[in-house]
């Protein structure tokens, strides 16, 4: 019984198919000709449509790509200059670093000389008070 139903909607199916074609056909406002001919040219007009979007969406595009490429050339060349900043700004603290090391240095240098010569008078002034003190006589050994 499914199988007779499947037939039958089939039947009104194709039934309902003709009918439409044949009312279409009766009812149409142009002749096949005039139909084909209109149908062509909206074919071509979309044709033409789709081109003329299609070259403006290509130039939309290659000014985009333009204008990227002058905002990262831009953006290159602010950061060059920015590391040119940064690497001066680095020499001068090196500078500033390396002036005060050496004025450290010398001054190092300087206490320890300052402090040998202070020393050296201290053991000769001991010296002096031990043999003041013991009677032996000077003798200068260094």
């Amino acid at each position: 019984m499914a199988e007779e139903s499947k037939s039958y909607g089939l039947a009104w199916f194709l039934a309902g198919l003709g009918v439409g074609a044949l009312v279409g056909i009766l009812y149409a406002p142009k002749s096949g000709k005039e139909t084909r001919e209109d149908i062509m040219t909206g074919a071509r007009e979309g044709t033409e449509y789709l081109k003329a979007r299609t070259r403006e969406a290509a130039e939309n595009v290659g000014a985009l790509v333009d204008k990227g490429k002058e905002q990262v050339s831009a953006f290159v060349d602010k950061a060059k200059e920015q590391a040119g900043e940064y690497a001066d700004r680095g020499r001068e603290v090196i500078d500033r670093g390396r002036a005060q090391w050496e004025e450290f240095v010398e001054r190092g240098k300087n206490l320890v000389a300052d402090q040998g010569n202070r020393m050296t008078a201290a053991i000769d002034a001991g010296r002096q008070a031990y043999r003041a003190n013991t009677g032996e006589p000077e003798t200068h050994e260094y």
